[in-house]
């Protein structure tokens, strides 16, 4: 016996809902609710916010994805810290020139390609010009990349900025 599509969708439909807004798609992950409630960052550079490569979770600790933002940004274009924190590593990793700031709350930025001549220690505060993008590594010509871990965990960038909204679920086969 088939069960109708108006039954199975209801079931979906609770299934879901149970789940509660706040419980994430993988156990390791933090929520984005989780997310939002701890932190509000600055956009790292003036003008216009344009996302040239979007944040792709991968399915797995080394799966495929791209744990970062590739922002459109001017050559050679100061960039600017998002939050409070302090440098942790300013250096070439293989061919680009990287700058990693660690935050409050577990947070730590990655900016790719950034020249800088902040030295590891340095306190840096919101609105701080760190560097200057550069070229090399994966983004592509007037991009810089912009990772962020939350406690070792790589997170989208743009729930820093509120600029993810919220999912929500449409109706999806006939009325019930």
């Amino acid at each position: 016996m088939a069960i109708p599509r108006r039954i199975l969708a209801a079931i979906l439909l609770v299934a879901l809902l149970s789940l509660g807004p706040d419980v994430p798609a993988n156990a390791d992950t933090p929520s984005a609710t989780t997310v939002l409630a701890s932190a509000a960052w600055t956009w790292p550079f003036d003008g216009a916010r344009s996302v040239a490569d979007p944040y792709r979770a991968p399915a797995h600790e080394y799966g495929a994805g791209h744990r970062g933002v590739d922002i459109v940004s001017a050559q050679s274009g100061a960039v600017r810290a998002p939050a409070d924190g302090i440098v942790a590593f300013r250096g070439t990793v293989v061919d680009r020139p990287l700058l990693t700031i660690e935050h409050s709350d577990g947070y730590v930025s990655t900016f790719e390609p950034v020249m800088s001549t902040l030295s590891p220690g340095d306190v840096v505060t919101a609105g701080d010009d760190i560097g200057i993008v550069a070229s090399g590594g994966h983004a592509p010509a007037g991009t810089m990349h912009l990772g962020v871990r939350l406690d070792g965990d790589y997170i989208n960038p743009m729930l820093l900025f509120g600029e993810v909204p919220r999912a929500v679920l449409l109706p999806c086969c006939d009325p019930l």
